[in-house]
């Protein structure tokens, strides 16, 4: 049986799937613009506490000319957040956005490992896969999450003994935060596919840019036509 054939077919119907291409970056970007500007605002409205932060070398980053460092994250965070809402200078603007998840990346979240919030239950981890191939980190979180566990089963104790329990887990569980690398770096993934796709056709300032400029359809925002892959078929 010739499966060649079939398989060319269903990689063409695939490909034309290509004609809404725009949606995963303009996804992205409505996912990402609302983290940045959020995380931009709270530094502003908090400013010499945010300068404090980045310089105190005790609770803080420790970091060199505080107030400098502080400013450019402010102004990048709400700056970028609504270029990327806008969809305007978007693989341009990912590159300092790419750097500030970075900064965060192994100044804040590093030493306490991938998970933001901490699993509690060591059977259901997704680190289990890696423990299972015996990588120590992955081992270890394993324990971790069974000591996570055990510290909240004590802590629903608690609520449930001395507090309205339903009343305050009414918005939402009892976690235990751990402040890991996981957010930051999920972040960065996403602006580092939006650096190499660009904002999207139709939905993006980029593209109309792009479409004016070159008369082609703003290209450089879309990436692949729905025919690449086949000019040989």
């Amino acid at each position: 049986m010739n499966i060649a054939k079939p398989a060319i077919q269903i990689h063409r119907w695939l490909n034309q799937s290509r004609k809404q291409d725009f949606l995963a970056p303009l996804l992205f970007r409505l996912f990402l613009a609302p983290v940045f500007i959020s995380a931009g605002l709270t530094k502003l409205a908090a400013f010499d506490n945010t300068v404090a932060w980045f310089g105190n070398p005790d609770w803080g980053l420790g970091l060199p000319l505080p107030w400098l460092m502080a400013f450019l994250a402010t102004t990048v965070e709400l700056v970028g957040g609504l270029l990327l809402l806008l969809g305007l200078a978007t693989r341009y603007i990912a590159i300092p956005l790419m750097f500030t998840m970075l900064v965060a990346i192994f100044t804040v979240h590093w030493d306490d490992g991938w998970f933001a919030i901490a699993p509690s239950n060591p059977e259901t981890s997704m680190a289990r896969p890696l423990a299972a191939v015996g990588i120590p980190a992955a081992e270890n979180s394993l324990a971790n999450s069974a000591e996570v566990g055990a510290r909240l089963q004590t802590i629903q104790g608690i609520l449930r003994e001395h507090g309205n329990y339903d009343w305050l887990t009414e918005k939402g569980s009892v976690v235990i935060l751990n402040n890991g690398i996981e957010f930051a770096a999920t972040y960065f993934i996403m602006l580092l596919s939006l650096f190499f796709t660009g904002a999207g056709r139709y939905l993006s300032i980029d593209y109309w840019i792009e479409w004016w400029l070159t008369g082609e359809g703003g290209k450089a925002a879309v990436g692949p036509g729905p025919t690449a892959g086949l000019a040989s078929e």
